[in-house]
């Protein structure tokens, strides 16, 4: 989901996991935290063969000290996104 555009991001798995990552970067740091204190991710994919395009995506975010994750193929993610990630973070 686009905050600027109220909408979901046009394009493909690699647009909508790098605009995910980046609300969650919004939201950590809006809580007083940052992507250095995300303990855990879960990462839903509506088609596990874009793994490949959405982790290029994810290493630009945590290059080093990945959080532990997990990542699992769905049948269908809400209004259609290819691309879902929880994350559980301290705060710094």
């Amino acid at each position: 989901m686009c905050k600027e555009k109220g909408g979901v991001v046009e394009g493909g798995v690699s647009e909508q996991s790098r605009q995910s990552l980046l609300n969650l970067q919004y939201v950590l740091q809006a809580a007083g935290s940052d992507l250095d204190q995300v303990l855990k991710t879960t990462c839903y994919l509506s088609d596990i063969n874009d793994f490949a395009a959405f982790n290029e995506v994810y290493k630009e975010f945590f290059e080093k000290d990945c959080p532990a994750r997990s990542c699992f193929a769905v049948k269908d993610l809400p209004l259609g996104v290819k691309i879902e990630i929880e994350a559980i973070a301290g705060r710094k």
